[in-house]
């Protein structure tokens, strides 16, 4: 979502490293060019206009100008005031009632009941007993979806078919709640195309009836300056107390993000990354910033492999790896865990400079993982186990197996060989084992260390990944040259 203002102010930070001083002049023009990047990723004039004139005021500071390494300085001042202008902490939930009432409002095709689904998840998952409300009664689809997410996730959907009373339907709800000791109620209520005064009744209603621990409005974030609008008008009328901020994951320019935190005071509570139910998110002001400075977001990175792998899976891997006994099935389940973390572009888009690596290896095929897949899936279990057994008339098998060359299956099974020799006691990759790292082919055919179990390795990898990234630069050079 903010790759063209990613782009942007990486070129800006790039120009002011070069300078061997800084001065008011060379500043002001980086500002202009901030301020312009901010305008064009769809920023609240105004909003971008304090933000330029707090970043510029920091950095005239005799600190900064005085600094060994004033273009790392500026790049802190950038970050701590879009830290502060996206809200500064993480906006927390604040369930205080048994049960905690959470009204989710927003504009028809908002997403709102998919994101209700999302919140039903996540809280589940923190271990709280929640119920979903159907509220959108003028839209019978909507109720069968949200009852069909509801039986995804495992969670009961609270539908009354024949009513068209909504706070009614509410506050059935919530008695329900309370009779069967339910710790949450998530009401998704009706959207219309635009505002209107029926709508806003209605929520009124809603409201007072049940009084709701969080009114959260569901803004998409392709919106605009329009989601600011919105959510002026929605907090005018409701008093909201958080936003979720949806379809961060498509091509949106990134203004509402920005600006709906200055412009209300409310905070962003979540942001929803993509359509499956487990892609929303905590929204943190520092963690973003980072992402879209390109200095990374380790930490959830961290928090998003905790949450997909297996600890005892990899902590079993580690073993095998002391114990030189990598076989195909381990292979093919590290292969597995690279995807649900979303694989090698969803790994580098988490990592300090990842983009531009990302870019780098854009020419590479990304069918290369589905193809090795299907060559291991084309293996005995006897040869996946015991990788010594495949031969040449073996590797004719399972090329007619997967659909590949002979010469496909011979290479990829000549580089596994390579690499287990590469894990032997003593080994560069051997030594690795127990550092949480593991060996993995790279979709090109190279090997790497990729994350198995990440852990407090995570410093290692950023100085692997900006080598990697500096070589790259060096071999561009050369082309163009």
């Amino acid at each position: 979502m903010f790759d063209s203002l990613s782009d942007r102010l990486h070129g800006i930070f790039k120009k002011l490293r070069g300078e061997s001083r800084l001065s008011e002049s060379n500043i002001a023009e980086a500002m202009r060019d901030i301020r312009l990047a901010l305008l064009e990723a769809d920023v609240n004039a105004a909003i971008a206009d304090e933000f330029i004139a707090a970043v510029k005021e920091s950095c005239l500071g005799q600190e900064v100008l005085r600094s060994v390494t004033p273009g790392q300085q500026i790049v802190r001042i950038v970050h701590d005031r879009m830290v502060e202008l996206l809200g500064g902490g993480a906006g927390e939930l604040e369930l205080k009632n048994r049960p905690s009432v959470i009204m989710l409002v927003g504009l028809h095709g908002s997403g709102k009941t998919t994101t209700a689904g999302k919140l039903a998840l996540k809280l589940r998952q923190d271990g709280r007993k929640v119920m979903l409300v159907a509220g959108d009664v003028y839209r019978p689809a909507a109720i069968d979806q949200l009852e069909t997410l509801g039986q995804q996730i495992n969670v009961p959907v609270h539908v009354e078919r024949t009513s068209v009373n909504v706070a009614a339907i509410a506050c059935d709800a919530v008695a329900v709640a309370k009779r069967e000791n339910f710790d949450c109620v998530i009401i998704d209520t009706a959207g219309r195309l635009q505002i209107d005064e029926t709508m806003v009744q209605e929520l009124i209603r809603i409201r007072q009836a049940v009084n709701p621990d969080e009114i959260l409005l569901v803004a998409d974030a392709a919106l605009g300056q329009e989601a600011v609008s919105v959510a002026e008008n929605f907090h005018k009328a409701l008093a909201l107390t958080g936003f979720i901020l949806t379809k961060l994951d498509g091509d949106a320019r990134g203004g509402a993000a920005l600006s709906i935190r200055k412009v209300t005071g409310v905070p962003v509570k979540f942001a929803g990354f993509g359509e499956k139910l487990e892609a929303l998110e905590v929204f943190h002001p520092d963690r973003m910033a980072g992402r879209i400075l390109g200095m990374g977001d380790v930490v959830s990175l961290v928090e998003k492999a905790a949450a997909e792998i297996d600890e005892e899976e990899a902590r079993k891997l580690q073993e095998k790896l002391k114990k030189n006994k990598f076989d195909y099935d381990d292979f093919l389940a590290q292969l597995k865990q690279i995807s649900r973390l979303g694989g090698m572009e969803g790994i580098l888009k988490f990592l300090p400079g990842g983009k531009q690596i990302s870019n780098a290896l854009s020419s590479v095929d990304k069918k290369q993982f589905a193809r090795m897949e299907a060559m291991v899936h084309s293996m005995t279990k006897a040869e996946r186990a015991n990788p010594d057994l495949i031969d040449f008339s073996r590797r004719k098998r399972i090329a007619r197996g997967c659909g590949l060359p002979t010469e496909a299956v011979s290479s990829f099974v000549k580089q596994f060989e390579m690499m287990r020799k590469m894990m032997r006691p003593g080994g560069m990759l051997g030594r690795m084992a127990a550092t949480g790292t593991m060996p993995e082919f790279t979709p090109g055919g190279g090997i790497v260390g990729a994350p198995a179990a990440i852990s407090k390795k995570a410093q290692e990898h950023k100085k692997k990944l900006a080598k990697l990234a500096k070589k790259e630069r060096a071999k561009q050079r050369k082309r163009k040259k």
